[in-house]
């Protein structure tokens, strides 16, 4: 069974993710992501543009994890792969 991240985004980083503009997404280390984060396999996130029933959605790959810095600086970059599909987003939208 494939496991899949699910995480929400502004308008402008989803449209960035989903013009192959930006590869990797930033989160900052704290209890609650790295309950989500650590220790965990996943396969594809999901990446939401809202809370909205009808709101864009992408599925992207998995790349991995890497944790950078110390304490208070201290953050999470994910690695996106492939866009595997694009749902109710037009293409070429910015």
């Amino acid at each position: 069974m494939s496991q899949v991240l699910h995480l929400n985004l502004h308008r402008e980083f989803f449209a960035a993710i989903a013009n192959k503009q930006k590869r990797i997404e930033y989160r900052r280390q704290s209890h609650y992501w790295r309950k989500r984060l650590e220790e965990r396999k996943y396969d594809t996130i999901i990446f939401r543009n809202g809370y909205a029933k009808d709101a864009p959605e992408m599925l992207v790959e998995f790349r991995g994890l890497r944790r950078y810095g110390r304490g208070r600086d201290a953050y999470y970059a994910i690695r996106l792969g492939r866009i595997l599909k694009i749902r109710r987003w037009p293409k070429g939208r910015q």
